[in-house]
């Protein structure tokens, strides 16, 4: 089911609802103090701590504040305790505490908050599992040099011309070499069409006709071949 740290200074009370969620199907780690809660959460990710307010060494809300500084409070966290004030409960709350749990603890209080801190897990993992919706971008060259991503599915672009860029090259050199594949490319697929390639990329024919011979593209290399 899921993993729950225990954390609380009373022997009885770990063992009860170590107990208590063991019967619900739950693995526990248990701990006594701040020190053992910090090495349990850093060795066993849990998704879920009971934490007690009231402890020896440091108490809950010192430790969820430290957890909450070093972006460790990452876990719902149910805040523990037969002492605590309205005004310490509420700045749990706002440290990032999911709720609060007065001793005694009952069972049906207890399987209710365990249930809605899972179940904030689930949630916010399963929204983090939903990927940013996709955007097709035309092929040009300034897309390309911006850092653009291409879509994943390309459909009848015709003939792709290599484009194992020489990243190790001089800027100027690489800019060339993309430049000149992404001419042939457009040629390949315009069938050697000038005027097509030109409104395709938004250059003047005389600038195009221009820009290729400085590349070095061959002209021919677009054309159907006639019978």
């Amino acid at each position: 089911m899921a993993n729950i740290l225990v954390v609380d200074d009373e022997l009885g009370i770990r063992d009860l609802l170590s107990e208590i969620l063991n019967d619900e199907g739950h693995a526990v780690e248990l701990a006594e103090n701040a020190a053992q809660a910090r090495a349990a959460r850093l060795q066993s990710r849990p998704d879920l701590v009971l934490l007690d307010i009231w402890m020896p060494d440091t108490d809950g809300v010192t430790l969820l504040k430290e957890w909450s500084s070093s972006g460790l409070l990452n876990m719902p966290v149910v805040m523990m305790s037969g002492h605590a004030t309205i005004d310490t409960a509420v700045e749990a709350t706002r440290i990032g505490a999911m709720s609060f749990l007065e001793k005694p603890i009952t069972l049906q209080k207890l399987l209710k908050a365990v249930e809605q801190g899972l179940t904030k897990t689930v949630e916010k993992a399963r929204t983090a599992l939903v990927a940013p919706p996709r955007v097709a971008h035309e092929l040009t060259v300034e897309f390309a040099m911006t850092g653009g991503v291409l879509p994943d599915v390309v459909v009848d672009l015709g003939p792709v011309p290599s484009q194992n860029f020489d990243l190790d090259k001089p800027l100027r050199d690489a800019r060339d070499e993309f430049e000149k594949a992404y001419f042939e490319f457009h040629l390949a697929k315009e069938a050697g069409s000038m005027t097509r390639v030109a409104e395709k990329t938004g250059l003047e024919r005389t600038h195009l006709y221009r820009k290729l011979k400085q590349l070095g593209v061959d002209l021919s290399r677009g054309k159907r071949t006639s019978y």
